[in-house]
């Protein structure tokens, strides 16, 4: 099979789309076929050396597929030949053919294209994980989603606004917070120009959030905890504004804050079942009547995913970027 694999000369980084050997799905996975893949930060950091997958894991990069299974199985019951597929993976999106725990799979509806079943999985479990499992996000609870024209921040909004929670949302450009009251946002704020606190604590009357779901890390860290109010959640998924930062304890400790830090790809497999479970029992069916959508900027085809990941780096898309692996009718 081919698959991406990267190359540094010169410290210059390098996609090349070539031949590796074949992969083989052990008793109680499938293998699937892969028709797209999908771009996540992940992956970018993958690229450079500094994230590693899970130890035994692909060292392929790609989080996320959608595809048609070629093989089953010998434990497998459920899933046949031919099923269209997607999933979330700790690795090994970016390839023709990739294995994968059959409990991991989800359907992919007949009218939906691969490239909308690869746009699920990394971001939508991401967000479902943490807004409602960590955060325990209910109706008429108020949640700030940092970074929301990107994937996770528009499946949030979509979640959260279904929950009937009331969404309050930073991005970096008018189309982007656009996107966002679109999607359910009922306020957008252009960090850019405006200081998020200020914003939403006037849009709050001064109470503040329940919870808020942030990967910048450092450079919010403060920001976010004056904005929380009393038991209020800070979910940290990710460090694009550092890892470091002094903290105010009197807050945390005056408000009874909690500081959760999670990641998805690194947790065993018995956990990533129950999450890809629990979202399927609660927004599956919601996703498959068009009431949730997810949201593509941009396609790409897989010989292209160098250009790709300079798109994402750049910060310009609202959504997700796919990859297509194979052009499907």
């Amino acid at each position: 099979m081919k698959a991406i694999v990267v190359k540094s000369e010169n410290k210059k980084i390098r996609f090349v789309w070539e031949e590796i050997p074949d992969t083989k799905a052990k008793p109680e996975e499938v293998l699937v076929d892969i028709k797209a893949t999908a771009v996540n930060r992940a992956d970018l950091l993958q690229a450079k050396g500094l994230y590693p997958p899970p130890p035994g894991e692909s060292e392929i990069l790609g989080l996320e597929m959608a595809g048609v299974i070629s093989a089953v199985g010998d434990q497998v019951e459920g899933w046949r030949i031919g099923d269209r597929v997607m999933g979330l993976l700790s690795g090994g999106g970016y390839a023709q053919q990739v294995a994968i725990h059959s409990e991991m799979l989800l359907q992919l509806p007949d009218n939906w294209a691969f490239s909308q079943g690869a746009a699920v999985p990394e971001v939508w479990l991401t967000a479902f994980s943490n807004l409602f499992m960590e955060g325990g996000l209910k109706s008429g609870q108020m949640v700030m989603i940092h970074a929301g024209g990107s994937g996770v921040g528009t499946a949030g909004i979509q979640m959260a606004r279904e929950a009937g929670a009331v969404v309050y949302v930073t991005a970096g450009s008018a189309a982007k917070l656009d996107r966002c009251r679109e999607l359910g946002a009922s306020l957008g704020v252009n960090y850019k120009e405006q200081v998020f606190v200020e914003e939403v604590m006037a849009a709050t009357q001064g109470r503040g959030v329940d919870i808020i779901l942030d990967p910048i890390g450092g450079a919010y860290l403060n920001q976010n905890l004056d904005l929380l109010k009393e038991n209020g959640r800070l979910i940290n998924i990710g460090l694009l504004g550092g890892s470091t930062a002094e903290i105010n304890l009197g807050a945390v400790l005056g408000k009874s804050l909690r500081i959760i830090g999670t990641r998805l790809r690194s947790r065993p497999l018995a956990q990533k079942i129950e999450i890809t479970r629990m979202f399927a029992d609660r927004f599956w069916p919601i996703l498959e009547a068009g009431r949730l959508q997810p949201v593509i900027d941009t396609i790409y085809p897989i010989e292209e995913a160098l250009a790709a990941h300079d798109y994402v780096k750049q910060n310009k898309n609202t959504g997700k970027v796919i990859l297509e692996v194979e052009a499907a009718d």
